[in-house]
């Protein structure tokens, strides 16, 4: 008989078990509360301006390539690839900036001036970081975590000191610059923890940084939600916007019966989420439910943000595509994150203008900006607060650049822990899912398979491989893979 699959949400991990589903025969129908499919990966469109709500990096440009491959298809049949160079830029505490370069060739020579014999120690560092990658990648983040055996390979035992031991170590053991060594903590950050928390094993993430490279999709992150809509459909996908789901229904012999969307009741044989994880847990009964409220505060959680979309009516100088902002200290903003949930007295941020390399973003001579501030999950989030840090951020920018850009701001929008919430069911508004820490990664992470339902399934940045957008995709093939297992 034909398995009726219905997915909660249309992020990637969700397009991506989407695809594989219905390729290996399965009747799939996505089910996305919002206006528009992408999850946080969603647009805003504004005075002819552009915006990615959520991801901007384009980082393992492989990943994309396998997912795609997988289907008989190339990134470039549906997106523009444009490598970045310079791939980002950072400023400093003392005011000065590094502009990172495309190649590795640039990078040693940059990090050799910066602090003399640093490339030597660069490059041994990298070529464990790749070595790390290849392991990653083509082995251990495909492994549905269910149990520890999975992490356990001639490799793995080998590299077992890389487990207890962090990236902050790692990179301060030789690297002296201050400079250098936020620039080599800096990719770790997409795993959602301090490099003082995650693994050595995780230097991999700066294989993906200065190996591979930071691309960027013409039109935007969300052109790759588009291709994978696109192929999706191709393969029979349907899809339902604005379709609230408010409960899972589930039979006597705790099997799904169906869902319960807009207050219709819609029957289902299995059910995958890429909602937050305990935002679907709380639509059955309690009695179902895999994991306590008391579980879910104890999980170290990846960052929110507090995020704005700014249209420009001028060029703005001295900024790349990404630009990071770490002119005030790492550590005492992390602890206001990690240790003692606040708002930062004087944040870190991020900066994207992607129209410095892509003209669909903005009218002719005009920016569109995005800029990010991590916070703690489940802040208070007031419009004052907001503005307050808006223009902490502004009055930063202007003076490590040296331009007025209060002046020709023609409209701001906000995104906040309270969207979050309200877009995504986020937990707490955390924006990223659960950090990578040890003792949140692989099988110590929730389950995909739920193991009070049967025929009920997770996906996404709450379960394996973690947060990310490659991880999201990784996951969604992961899912689908247990699903078809459990079937045949």
């Amino acid at each position: 008989m034909e398995k009726q699959i219905h997915i909660i949400g249309s992020g990637f991990s969700a397009l991506s078990a989407a695809c594989y589903l219905a390729q290996a025969g399965c009747n799939v129908e996505v089910l996305e509360k919002n206006e528009l499919i992408g999850g946080r990966a969603r647009q805003l469109k504004k005075d002819g301006f552009t915006f990615d709500m959520g991801p901007t990096w384009y980082w393992m440009p492989d990943v994309f390539e396998k997912f795609f491959a997988d289907f008989g298809k190339k990134p470039s049949d549906y997106y523009e690839l444009e490598k970045l160079g310079p791939a980002y830029k950072a400023y400093f505490e003392d005011g000065e900036a590094l502009t990172i370069p495309g190649t590795l060739k640039e990078i040693y020579e940059l990090f050799e001036r910066e602090e003399a014999g640093s490339s030597k120690h660069l490059k041994a560092f990298l070529k464990s970081a790749k070595f790390n990658y290849d392991v990653s990648i083509n082995d251990l983040v495909y492994k549905p975590g269910v149990s520890p055996l999975e992490l356990v390979t001639p490799t793995t035992i080998s590299k077992i000191t890389q487990f207890f031991s962090s990236i902050r170590t790692q990179v301060r053991k030789d690297i002296k610059s201050p400079k250098l060594i936020e620039i080599l903590e800096f990719p770790v950050l997409f795993l959602g923890a301090k490099p003082s928390n995650t693994p050595a094993f995780y230097n991999f993430m700066n294989y993906a940084d200065f190996g591979l490279g930071t691309w960027h999709p013409k039109g935007g992150m969300h052109k790759v939600i588009e291709a994978m809509e696109l192929l999706a459909k191709s393969l029979g996908v349907s899809f339902k916007t604005n379709a609230n789901v408010e409960s899972i229904e589930v039979d006597a012999t705790k099997n799904i019966k169906g869902l319960t969307v807009n207050g219709e009741f819609i029957p289902s044989t299995l059910i995958l989420s890429g909602a937050d994880y305990h935002h679907t847990e709380t639509l059955l009964p309690q009695s179902h439910r895999q994991y306590s409220e008391k579980y879910w505060d104890k999980k170290v959680f990846a960052p929110s943000s507090l995020l704005f979309y700014v249209g420009l009516d001028k060029k703005l100088k001295n900024v790349c595509h990404h630009t990071l902002f770490f002119d005030t200290d790492f550590d005492t903003h992390a602890k206001t994150i990690y240790d003692n949930p606040s708002w930062p007295e004087e944040p870190l941020f991020y900066a994207s203008f992607p129209s410095i390399t892509d003209d669909t973003f903005a009218p002719e001579h005009q920016e569109a900006a995005t800029f990010l501030i991590p916070l703690a999950p489940d802040l208070e989030d007031t419009p004052e607060l907001r503005e307050k840090y808006f223009n902490i951020i502004i009055k930063r920018l202007e003076k490590l650049t040296g331009q007025n850009v209060t002046d020709h701001i023609l409209f701001k929008e906000s995104f906040c822990v309270n969207d979050f919430k309200k877009d995504y069911n986020s937990y707490k508004g955390n924006a990223y899912g659960l950090a990578n820490i040890l003792t949140q990664t692989a099988f110590l992470r929730p389950k995909i398979k739920s193991k009070k339902v049967k025929n009920l399934y997770f996906t996404g940045q709450l379960t394996v491989p973690g947060p990310g957008v490659p991880p999201a995709l990784i996951s969604g093939k992961i899912a689908s893979d247990l699903i078809l297992k459990n079937d045949n």
